[in-house]
């Protein structure tokens, strides 16, 4: 194979054949609504041009695994883990194989970079976006193929974008219901420790704070670890004036706990703390941890399914995942009087 064959792409193919590149695409993956004729015009610029991406002639042959590619960061976090178990559950119970592409979020990535983590031009992809470096793959993919690319993360990531591509839990409001919550029980204020990206949630409690005419306390920030939590909240547990903290996930909540016992503050008798995720150890950490419910893997499930429709065609796919929720548990409580 030449140089210049080498160089051909699927938009070359697309415009070869007088169609879309995501009709390019769908013939490519062996994906099934594709009108006879229009598959036959594409296979045939594909031998005209001699485009061959990796598994594109194995694919047209017919038989070959269709995949996804899912683009993400730090994939020990409990909400990516969780995402990322949905989509392979999704993907395997469809005949997709999952291929993963771990980014470092220390790194800054062209847009060459991006789309060459993907086997070829136009390949299905998924973006776990929670942080700039996946918010930026998000972008290019979604700019360079719209019609097949999906992502998920906090609403906030898709407000630039339409929303039919964005698969997303309403982290924001249910931040709001929980710092209500805790005010409601007499709280003067609620304090925030942030998780290193800026997520909706910490919106949802500064939109609670606001409405109740309270000025919003400065926000803390801290690592993705429970030592770095329990480091940055220190100087928050320390003074007694800080009665409740609303953290960005529940790893932050544990230090938060560890800093608070080095302390000597009861919780909740002296201070409430609220996490964020429900992973596995808040409901038997001790004291058991009041934190939000968020559906990772129903989400990751939906996103293999929205990209599967956008693929595809037929009816849309309905929400897969439960609405997050406040899991009240010890860790929250009245202020001491």
């Amino acid at each position: 194979m030449n140089a210049e064959t080498k160089a051909v792409s699927i938009f070359d193919v697309a415009k070869h054949a007088g169609v879309s590149h995501q009709t390019v695409s769908r013939v490519i993956n062996d994906a099934p609504q594709v009108a006879a004729a229009t598959r036959a015009k594409v296979k045939a610029a594909i031998a005209d041009l001699g485009y061959r991406p990796n598994r594109s002639a194995r694919a047209l042959a017919g038989g070959a695994m269709r995949s996804v590619t899912v683009l993400t960061t730090d994939t020990s976090l409990y909400g990516t883990a969780e995402t990322l178990r949905g989509i392979e559950d999704a993907a395997r119970a469809a005949g997709f194989s999952v291929l993963v592409s771990v980014m470092d979020p220390d790194q800054a990535y062209s847009e060459a970079d991006i789309l060459g983590r993907l086997p070829n031009d136009g390949a299905p992809a998924i973006v776990i976006a929670h942080d700039e470096t996946t918010a930026n793959a998000m972008r290019v993919l979604h700019d360079k193929q719209p019609g097949t690319t999906v992502a998920t993360g906090g609403e906030h990531l898709g407000s630039e974008h339409a929303a039919d591509w964005l698969v997303a839990l309403d982290d924001r409001t249910v931040a709001a219901r929980a710092t209500r919550y805790l005010l409601s029980m007499g709280h003067n204020t609620v304090h925030y420790l942030a998780i290193p990206s800026r997520a909706s949630r910490q919106d949802g409690w500064a939109d609670a704070l606001a409405a109740a005419g309270i000025a919003a306390p400065e926000v803390v920030d801290s690592g993705w670890t429970v030592g770095s939590a329990a480091e940055a909240a220190a100087v928050l547990v320390a003074d007694p004036a800080v009665t409740a903290i609303l953290c960005g996930n529940d790893d932050l909540a544990y230090g938060v706990l560890h800093a608070a016992h080095r302390a000597g503050r009861s919780v909740p008798g002296d201070l409430s703390v609220i996490g964020f995720d429900d992973a596995p150890l808040a409901a038997y950490h001790v004291p058991p941890l009041t934190t939000v419910d968020l559906d990772f893997r129903g989400v990751g499930r939906g996103a293999f399914e929205l990209l599967r429709h956008r693929l595809e065609g037929g009816t849309d796919p309905r929400p897969s995942w439960r609405s997050p929720e406040l899991v009240v548990r010890e860790t929250s409580g009245p202020p001491r009087q």
